[in-house]
């Protein structure tokens, strides 16, 4: 059988700062993110199931990623945990989606943390293949299981 990838993109704004960069990402600022998510798996030979045809429900892709990842960064304030500043907390509901993570929020970090996030969700007979995270028009990370093995 072959082997198709599927990829659905999803759109957040998520604001972060990089603590000790040495230019203006050291500041709070957001970015409209396009995270794209791509699967791999033989699609389903059984005539009668409901998902003939399909690696897996493009709606259930959907509902993992969104559960996973968006409904917690979108409209968040993502810092490391080590260098956010003690104070942040007082600024009550100006930072009440604030996440503090034990890594620097770059977009390199924030795949590695996505793809471990969504690898345990995926149905057994679908496998993550990639993820890319568009921060800016012109600018993208990428993450591949192929070469995190």
């Amino acid at each position: 059988m072959s082997k198709i990838r599927l990829t659905k993109e999803f759109k957040f704004e998520m604001a972060h700062a990089l603590a000790g960069f040495p230019g203006p990402c050291r500041h709070i600022h957001g970015h409209s993110y396009e995270l794209f998510v791509t699967v791999k798996g033989i699609p389903v030979s059984d005539e009668k199931s409901p998902y003939f045809g399909m690696v897996m429900d493009f709606g259930q892709l959907k509902d993992i990623v969104r559960n996973q990842i968006i409904n917690e960064f979108d409209h968040s304030l993502v810092l490391h945990r080590a260098t956010a500043p003690p104070q942040i907390t007082e600024l009550g509901d100006f930072v009440s989606r604030l996440i503090l993570v034990d890594y620097q929020p770059t977009s390199e970090n924030l795949l590695i943390d996505f793809a471990e996030r969504l690898k345990g969700q995926l149905p057994p007979e679908v496998s993550l293949f990639s993820l890319k995270l568009r921060e800016t028009v012109t600018s993208y990370a990428e993450w591949f299981a192929t070469d995190n093995l």
